[in-house]
């Protein structure tokens, strides 16, 4: 992809990610993290990939929250970024801080093997 692109991608992120910390008043939001957005070449779609600290239930509430504020946010990004299109938003829980994590004690129980050997 082009410079445009990773630039708007870019944007996108930023945007989102101030808008769903400073902007949006939903008791369902728990601490939320903007961790990615994918967008389609003709800039018209963006899959925008978060993570929650918490359980199934806080990651549920969230989901729905966004869900909720889906036409809120992109008017507001409409607003703020100059593009032709607003492109259309979907959210997805990024599940890649818990694999992370799980890995990170796996390998943490092999080394305490290998030391206790």
């Amino acid at each position: 992809m082009g410079l445009r692109h990773e630039k708007v991608i870019a944007a996108l992120k930023r945007e989102i990610s101030n808008i769903v910390h400073h902007e949006l008043r939903d008791s369902r939001l728990g601490f939320v993290t903007i961790m990615r957005v994918e967008l389609t070449s003709d800039l018209r779609y963006a899959r925008v990939y978060f993570s929650v600290l918490g359980g199934e239930r806080e990651q549920k509430l969230t989901r729905d929250a966004l869900e909720s504020a889906k036409a809120f946010i992109r008017c507001l990004i409409a607003q703020r970024v100059k593009l032709r299109f607003t492109p259309d938003i979907s959210f997805k829980l990024d599940h890649s801080a818990e694999y992370s994590i799980r890995i990170e004690e796996k390998l943490d129980k092999i080394k305490e093997q290998r030391e206790g050997s």
